[in-house]
């Protein structure tokens, strides 16, 4: 896939009601109830593009998580905002949402599903929704791989390459950060804790046809809906829903890396972790920032 020029990605202004973004349109916060947090892509995305946000805040108490997909439906059109991603953006059709829940997430291919007629494809075929919290192993097996993945410096889902520098996420600093770091890039933490990152984007398949992968923490879950219709724009769909109180978009990019991020890869490449950073004899400010990003 031909590469893109980087977009800086920010949420739409028509979002759910109790949704308050900052002022650079990058951080949505749910500041009550536990619904009514929907927020969308302020552009469509390109194929291969991956929405990607980090989980900033928690709020205990209510039952669910994040969810995340693609829509057809231009922001701008709804009269009202949905109160809720899951049913009432999926039930018409033209809106592909996954919950994202602790433990089961990943998706397995099945034959049947994917030769499952023209009427499945036209309207896309959604594979997993993630919602069964305590039950049996919905869609395959843990989302844990060995340590090496997180080697590769890019991410492929078939012919779409992500760099995979800001696909996991990272523990604020402090005394046990280079063990949760580990955690994060292993997939062994829960995908909706703090600072996990959940990216979406959709793969081409054919005329007019593309596949809905999730992202988390760096890991491909796999195809979560298949045969999705791209004759119209797709945008990003965010749903800071239940114990998930606040998200931050995290920007990625594709094609050479500013000379700030050579500069922190150079740094954290020769220590031993990140809180080492302290030691060395530096401005503050890059300290801070090779030590957050």
């Amino acid at each position: 896939m031909e590469p893109f020029p980087d977009q800086f990605m920010e949420f739409h202004p028509i979002h759910g009601t109790n949704v308050r973004l900052d002022h650079l349109g990058t951080q949505a916060t749910r500041v009550e109830s536990f619904a009514n947090g929907v927020c969308f892509s302020k552009n469509p995305l390109k194929p291969g593009e991956i929405f990607l946000i980090e989980i900033e805040d928690k709020e205990m108490g209510w039952c669910g998580h994040l969810r995340v997909g693609l829509t057809a439906r231009d922001p701008r059109t709804l009269e009202v905002v949905p109160e809720y991603s899951i049913p009432d953006l999926t039930d018409p059709g033209d809106s592909w949402i996954f919950a994202i829940t602790r433990n089961h997430n990943k998706i397995l291919d099945d034959p049947e599903v994917q030769d499952g007629g023209d009427e499945g494809l036209a309207g896309g075929q959604r594979l997993g929704r993630g919602e069964d919290e305590d039950g049996g192993n919905v869609g395959g097996s843990n989302n844990m791989k060995p340590k090496t993945f997180f080697m590769d410096s890019d991410l492929f889902i078939e012919n779409v390459r992500i760099p995979r520098d800001k696909l996991v996420g990272r523990s604020r600093p402090g005394r046990y950060s280079h063990i949760l770091d580990d955690l994060y890039k292993t997939n062994t933490l829960p995908p909706t804790a703090r600072r996990s990152r959940i990216g979406v984007l959709y793969v081409p398949k054919g005329k007019d046809q593309a596949d809905m992968h999730i992202v988390i923490n760096g890991e491909d879950m796999g195809a979560s809906a298949k045969g999705i219709p791209t004759v119209q724009p797709l945008y990003a769909v965010v749903d800071v829903f239940a114990a998930t109180k606040c998200v931050r978009i995290v920007q990625v990019e594709y094609g050479f890396s500013s000379l700030q991020t050579l500069c922190r890869k150079t740094i954290q490449k020769h220590i031993v972790h990140r809180m080492a950073i302290d030691w060395l004899e530096l401005p503050e400010a890059l300290k801070h920032y090779c030590k957050y990003e």
